[in-house]
């Protein structure tokens, strides 16, 4: 398996001391720190006005850290396709497939929070519609040779071209999952998966079996199944004290941060969102003690090790990102269990 260095760039807590443009300018520090560190790959959210993230630009960003960096790939986690129109979103993304010398993994979903939205004057109650829409196009942008017309629901344009063109062909696409419905979507455009590992458990009974229900919907569609990738928090904990701090930062993540923006209010939340409700509800009453290895990668490096082969590597992933930086874990400790996972735990695992 590969690993890569992931973040949602959380900020909104109480008390918080760290400002955004701060917390910004950590993240590139540690993503640069993981090319230094030989990691394959980075990925920064999006998100715009709402209590979980504060980087709302992972494509300047990552031109950014691809300006300064030669080897790791560079991935938004997501771009959150409605809120853009699919031209520009393959405008940008294939200048920087250019720029970096061809090291985009272009991953992208619909979100989740209706707040997001609103400012943008985008439909939260269709968005799965113009996310299927516009993912449809920006795959034939990046793939057909000449011009591409549409006429559909959301969108309609006619004899448009992408310049540049992307170096890779084609980019890798990956649809960032929770439903089953966004898991036949991505099955059958032929695209990868990202998911988050405790989510994709809770919906799918675990890693293993989201790993055979996208491989058999592919198989439905009649498309080869692509990379498969999962993200995964990570804390080092050496001893029962250290363990304790981390299950409360964890806990402290969820009730703070992502309890509020899942999906802004449940209650009103379209029917394909009402999954969530059940979500917010376990965040809300979780304890310390209730992280298990489904979501967590916790403990002493070979508690960690074993986690990953018997979680992941058994489902057949392909990738794991690892989410260091939460809960207001501080910058020089997220560079230190960086390099601790580099050196104590990828070498345990073929690459």
């Amino acid at each position: 398996m590969k690993f890569g260095y992931f973040t949602l760039s959380d900020n909104n807590y109480r008390d918080n001391p760290r400002g955004p443009n701060e917390f910004v300018l950590d993240i590139v520090d540690e993503a640069m720190h993981a090319e230094q560190l030989g990691m394959h790959s980075a990925w920064i959210g999006e998100h715009h006005f709402s209590s979980l993230g504060v980087n709302s630009s992972p494509e300047l960003v990552l031109t950014h850290i691809a300006a300064r960096t030669k080897h790791i790939r560079l991935a938004p986690a997501v771009t959150v396709l409605p809120l853009h129109h699919p031209i520009r979103v393959a405008e940008h993304w294939a200048t920087m497939d250019l720029l970096s010398g061809g090291r985009v993994d272009f991953a992208t979903g619909r979100g989740y929070d209706r707040r997001e939205y609103e400012p943008f004057e985008v439909s939260f109650e269709e968005n799965a519609a113009i996310f299927a829409e516009g993912l449809e196009i920006l795959q034939r942008l990046w793939t057909t040779q000449g011009t591409v017309s549409h006429k559909g629901k959301y969108y309609n344009f006619e004899d448009v071209w992408v310049t540049p063109m992307p170096v890779q062909k084609p980019v890798p696409i990956y649809v960032a999952a929770f439903s089953r419905p966004t898991v036949e979507l991505a099955c059958r455009l032929g695209l990868g998966l990202v998911v988050a590992a405790g989510q994709a458990s809770a919906m799918h009974g675990s890693l293993v079996a989201t790993g055979e229900l996208y491989r058999e919907t592919c198989a439905r569609f009649g498309t080869t199944p692509k990379r498969m990738i999962t993200s995964y928090f990570i804390h080092f904990a050496d001893t029962p004290e250290e363990e304790q701090r981390a299950r409360e930062r964890q806990l402290r993540y969820h009730k703070e941060c992502t309890s509020p923006a899942f999906p802004g209010d449940p209650r009103t939340a379209p029917e394909n969102y009402h999954y969530f409700q059940k979500i917010v509800e376990r965040y809300q009453t979780q304890k310390p003690s209730d992280f298990n290895a489904n979501n967590v990668l916790l403990g002493k490096p070979q508690q960690i090790i074993d986690t990953l082969k018997t979680k992941v590597e058994a489902a057949g992933f392909d990738e794991v990102i690892l989410y260091f930086n939460l809960g207001l874990k501080p910058h020089a400790r997220v560079k230190e269990e960086m390099a601790r996972f580099m050196e104590e735990v990828a070498p345990h695992f073929a690459d």
